[in-house]
């Protein structure tokens, strides 16, 4: 007899764990565990008590409460899937499902689980969330002193507020280099992370920045196609059409990080970077506008990353370009 296919719910909070379970289109089964060693254990021993494991478990991304039980459910063999919280509140919505408890997010993220299927990833290893961990930090340090020193502009001819933001931005721009040694001990402490940002950083408009911000949120990128890649980031075009109206393209979604990063290398790469300058050259040509065209540069860079993270290929570029790079990017 054929199993039916078990699809999971899980709502992560710091202290619980609030499942739904079902093998229909309605979650069956409701329950409450606790979010710590103990309770993950009983709750993989209660999913897989009937010999027939989860299909597939889904839960949001919740700043680091997931990643415990992610990571057991992971070793137990469990595939799961982490999602953006954005997509989940609008397939609630889509669905008609506007009041919120812990129990009804539940729910949303079974038939969630049920209705989209979301690929189920490999989980990073410990040595990976630290990394991830040590750029998020360093990213917060960024934006707290870009803030401090907009306020430093506006704190007009009061002597005693400027003192005091620049006593802050002075510790602020202390703890961001430190933030940046832990990120380059991290990093050299691994063989494997060196080789990667060596791949990362021969590539003309990749510096240590955009590198290792890959490197920390974006692991799979040497698993990806094309597609997959531009999808995860979020600069593969969404068409927006509707009958006979042609909408315009846009990208939506994806890892915001990794995004940001990722055009501020494309910025350079058109200035720096024979294959992506000729790309741009092309669009504009073409009557393309100027942010259109970068985006485009944007999923074109990427493409040739994901490929060269792939192949453990170097950029050794050949009158400009190289095999490996016509085959990944494909035409402009």
């Amino acid at each position: 007899m054929e199993r039916q296919a078990k699809y999971v719910g899980i709502d992560v909070s710091k202290a619980t764990l609030d499942v739904a379970v079902g093998t229909a289109k309605e979650p069956s089964d409701f329950w409450q565990a606790a979010n710590d060693e103990g309770g993950i254990e009983r709750l993989i021993e209660r999913l897989t008590a009937d010999k027939n494991n989860p299909t597939l478990v889904v839960m949001e991304a919740t700043g680091g409460y997931e990643l415990l039980v992610a990571g057991a459910m992971g070793a137990a063999g469990i595939p799961v899937a982490v999602v953006n919280p954005r997509q989940v509140r609008d397939f609630a919505k889509a669905i008609g499902v506007l009041a919120k408890t812990d129990k009804i997010d539940a729910g949303v993220l079974y038939r969630f689980a049920e209705s989209v299927r979301p690929e189920a990833r490999p989980l990073i290893d410990a040595e990976a969330r630290e990394l991830q961990a040590l750029v998020v930090r360093r990213r917060q340090l960024v934006e707290m002193l870009t803030m401090e020193k907009n306020r430093r502009a506006a704190a007009g001819t009061s002597a005693r507020l400027r003192k005091s933001i620049d006593k802050h931005i002075d510790w602020l721009e202390e703890a961001l280099r430190r933030a940046n040694d832990d990120i380059d001990k991290a990093v050299r402490r691994s063989p494997l992370w060196r080789e990667q940002e060596e791949l990362l950083r021969s590539v003309p408009g990749i510096g240590p920045v955009t590198a290792r911000t890959l490197l920390a949120e974006l692991p799979e990128m040497g698993d990806l196609d094309r597609k997959q890649a531009g999808k995860l980031v979020g600069v593969a075009p969404l068409n927006r059409d509707s009958g006979t109206l042609k909408g315009t393209r846009t990208i939506w979604g994806g890892r915001a990080a990794v995004r940001t990063v990722l055009y501020m290398a494309t910025l350079t790469a058109v200035r720096k970077n024979p294959v992506i300058a000729e790309a741009y050259r092309q669009f504009i040509a073409r009557g393309k506008a100027k942010k259109v065209a970068l985006v485009a540069c944007m999923h074109k860079l990427l493409t040739i990353i994901a490929a060269m993270m792939r192949t453990k290929t170097r950029w050794a570029p050949l009158l400009g370009r190289t095999d490996l790079i016509v085959q990944a990017s494909g035409p402009a």
